[in-house]
């Protein structure tokens, strides 16, 4: 990673591959939110005197809500073909030919809000009194802000819910995709030693985000010219379909030298877009959430007012999500069309749920203490 006036960012989404498995950093902090969130609620639960085995029944729910709840979300609200053209495919974690993991490809985070409110009614309805629905969800939203943050730091190792082409020092060139289509290309023979990524300062910066990129590619020794020119000319090739990192109107090409050492090496010239890094703000908003939430509980703890956090959560996550979406690319070409997107549409009856809530919450409160008064 190269820092200039923008971020030039070439992480890679895999930790490491076994096979046609890969364990991703996405998964990683996925399970991650839902392992410090677990660790948490026992906390919450000692402190506030409730049974603690109600915790691991809390987490099953949570995980299975939100796993179905975000992927039947993308299916429903972005990708309803796949309902017709591959139900297994909703579900199923891997393709078939050829066979390989790829995850779950596709969760919404409001399909994922959606099945937590749902599968925490189902839960309020079963336990001891003491629990009630919006007591449990009062509690679980600091959690939920927590699991957020890191869900959202995923997205950015894999690249994906990328924000508008931008000028500022807030942009983030995204260039790890290209990085993964060029070694994929190698096979089984491996020949490229590493990848580099630089400004080129021969080539003016250009508007809305343009940034003139030199890519160095450095093969291994005993590297063939041949195998060589063939990756570049697939690398030169594959930029101008990767339009959402790079412009498909730059003038991409390659020159391929040999070193003093006798090994090759290639500089490709491109031109990449710096866009806003909207799965950042979203991850750092989610956090600072998350801490604000937390010193509100642990200021009253069993006597937080009924609804309090939750409100404020439905308001703040959702709320600050519709401004967000007007820094970040439409997931689905149907959304270009419509005044406002999909995530905004989605999020406005959370945010209106959020102000009822937090007004019940705060005549609840009002009302209590006059009953104290007496």
């Amino acid at each position: 990673m190269a820092i200039s006036n923008f971020i030039i960012w070439n992480g890679s989404p895999e930790i490491f591959t076994i096979g046609t498995f890969a364990l991703r950093w996405y998964g990683l902090f996925f399970a991650l939110g839902f392992l410090i969130s677990q660790q948490i609620l026992y906390y919450i639960y000692r402190k506030e005197g409730k049974p603690e085995k109600d915790v691991e029944i809390l987490t099953i729910y949570m995980v299975v809500a939100t796993i179905i709840g975000a992927r039947l979300g993308h299916v429903i609200f972005y990708q309803p073909s796949i309902i017709w053209e591959d139900p297994l495919g909703i579900f199923l974690p891997f393709e078939f030919s050829p066979f390989r993991f790829t995850g779950l490809q596709g969760l919404a985070s409001h399909g994922g809000a959606i099945g937590i409110l749902f599968a925490l009614w189902l839960y309020s309805r079963k336990r001891k009194p003491g629990q009630n629905y919006f007591q449990v969800l009062d509690r679980i939203v600091i959690l939920v802000a927590l699991t957020g943050a890191l869900i959202r730091f995923g997205n950015f190792f894999n690249s994906e819910i990328i924000g508008k082409p931008t000028d500022s020092g807030m942009g983030v060139v995204f260039v790890n995709r290209l990085t993964e289509a060029v070694k994929d290309r190698q096979g089984d023979k491996e020949i490229i030693e590493s990848i580099v990524y630089h400004q080129n300062d021969s080539v003016p910066q250009g508007t809305n985000g343009r940034i003139p990129l030199s890519v160095y590619v450095f093969f291994k020794p005993g590297a063939q010219e041949d195998a060589a020119h063939d990756l570049m000319s697939y690398a030169e090739s594959i930029s101008y379909r990767l339009d959402e990192f790079f412009d498909s109107n730059g003038d991409a090409h390659y020159e391929l030298t040999t070193q003093k050492d006798g090994t090759l090496a290639a500089r490709l010239n491109v031109i990449g877009i710096a866009r806003h890094p909207a799965q950042l703000y979203e991850s750092i908003s989610c956090f600072v959430l998350f801490i604000a939430l937390y010193l509100i509980w642990s200021r009253y703890k069993q006597n937080l007012p009924t609804g309090r956090l939750f409100g404020i959560f439905l308001i703040v996550c959702f709320g600050l999500r519709f401004v967000y979406e007007f820094l970040k690319e439409n997931q689905e070409s149907f959304e270009n069309d419509l005044p406002l997107n999909m995530g905004q549409i989605l999020s406005i009856p959370l945010v209106i749920a959020g102000v009822f809530v937090l007004l019940y919450s705060f005549r609840k409160g009002t009302q209590n203490s006059a009953a104290a008064e007496k």
